[in-house]
């Protein structure tokens, strides 16, 4: 049997790293999907830039304790999980889907189009944006 390619998108990403039921339940269903866990390279930087953002509004030093170990503990989740590359084959897609005005935010367009390059499965809360994209495949495995 040949393993399924899912790609995890920010919110599932976030879930699976945060633990909880919503962690098990999704490592649940990749071991009896025979699923392989990926993420992107765009999930990576909304994930840093999400915690940049928290450690900009704090002022600097002890308010930043927590903020940096969270930050900190999220770039050792990404050495744990294969980053899909925004290469070429993926941008190609990207063009292509705004060619045909699918209307999403770009970053979702391009969370897409690496998932359509690489013909896999999107794991997502975001079923309503995600479905208006031709030829990609997308779940929801948290809720």
């Amino acid at each position: 049997m040949t393993s399924m390619f899912a790609v995890l998108d920010t919110n599932h990403f976030s879930a699976l790293v945060a633990g909880g039921p919503m962690a098990i339940r999704m490592v649940h269903k990749a071991l009896s999907t025979d699923a392989d866990l990926f993420t992107t390279v765009v999930t990576a930087q909304e994930t840093v830039q999400g915690w940049l953002a928290v450690l900009n509004r704090e002022a600097a030093g002890r308010s930043q304790v927590f903020a940096y170990g969270r930050f900190q503990r999220v770039l050792k989740d990404f050495q744990n999980i294969t980053v899909l590359p925004f290469d070429a084959a993926a941008a190609s897609v990207f063009h292509e889907l705004q060619a045909e005005q699918v209307r999403i935010g770009t970053m979702d367009l391009k969370i897409a189009a690496i998932c359509i390059a690489h013909d896999a499965l999107l794991l997502t809360r975001n079923l309503v944006d995600f479905e208006k994209v031709p030829r990609l495949r997308s779940e929801n495995w948290l809720d």
